[in-house]
């Protein structure tokens, strides 16, 4: 009898958790908890509105973010230089 692998096709990729990164999810995971202290002992909502919407924003589809997508458009329309040249 032998012994079968079964290995995912890229076996570079990051690792996921339902639809977050382990990374994302870590923070996610923190910031759930935090925000709920601070929730039952201050009767304070932001942090649970900040955490929802970095849990939103961090949504991994197809190895791209909401985030990551924010991030190229500030970059390309405001950070870099654009460069134009009229003939």
């Amino acid at each position: 009898m032998t012994t079968r692998y079964l290995y995912p096709q890229n076996l570079k990729a990051k690792a996921n958790l339902w639809l977050w990164s382990l990374r994302d999810f870590a923070i996610l995971a923190i910031a759930a908890l935090l925000s709920i202290v601070v929730l039952v002992e201050l009767h304070w909502l932001v942090p649970a509105a900040a955490t929802l919407c970095y849990g939103f924003l961090t949504i991994r589809m197809e190895d791209t973010t909401i985030l990551d997508f924010l991030r190229y458009a500030v970059r390309y329309f405001i950070t870099t230089q654009q460069y134009f040249e009229w003939r």
